[in-house]
Order: structure tokens, then C-alpha cells, then sequence
């Protein structure tokens, strides 16, 4: 399924999967973003599917966020999932 991304009052819907076919257009596209907006929220409600890549894609943009000390944020159904895997990764 393809990946679509829509800006809702600078709230950031993404719709569809996050894979390996997916990843890296969706890290460069919200990179962008990163780097206009103050703050990057990011909703994955409608996200079917967040595969390896998928959270590579996530770490990345988290990681940038840091550097450029910008407020990150990611909400919707499944972001505890998301939440529970930075915290495994990071106490690895």
C-alpha cells in the first residue's frame, strides 16, 4: 500500500505502510518537514504496518530532532508499540 502523508493544522497524518519500500522517501519527506516546522508531530493512526525500516525511518528522525533540538512526537493507535521499542533499543 502506498504511503500518503497530509498536513492537518502542522500535525503530520500518515496513512498506509511503513516498510522497507516505503522508509526511506518517508524519512527524507519528514526530514524536510524537521526542517521547516518547529515541532514534528507525527500520527500513525492509519498506519497498517511499521516494519525493521519503518522504525529505522523513526529512529532517524527522532535522532535529527534531537540535534536540531526540535520537539518530536509521535501519537495515534500503535504509539506505544513505537514508544516500548525506542525505550528497548535505547537500554540495549
Amino acid at each position: 500500500m502506498a504511503l500518503k502523508i497530509t498536513d492537518q493544522n502542522g500535525t503530520f497524518l500518515v496513512e498506509g505502510t511503513i516498510n522497507t519500500t516505503t522508509a526511506l522517501n518517508f524519512q527524507n519527506h519528514l526530514e524536510a518537514i524537521l526542517n521547516t516546522y518547529e515541532t514534528l508531530t507525527i500520527d500513525i493512526e492509519n498506519v497498517t504496518e511499521i516494519d525493521a525500516s519503518g522504525m529505522q525511518a523513526l529512529r532517524a528522525l527522532y535522532n535529527n530532532a534531537l540535534i536540531y533540538n526540535r520537539p518530536f512526537y509521535i501519537v495515534g493507535t500503535g504509539c506505544k508499540e513505537v514508544y516500548d521499542d525506542f525505550i528497548f533499543t535505547y537500554a540495549a
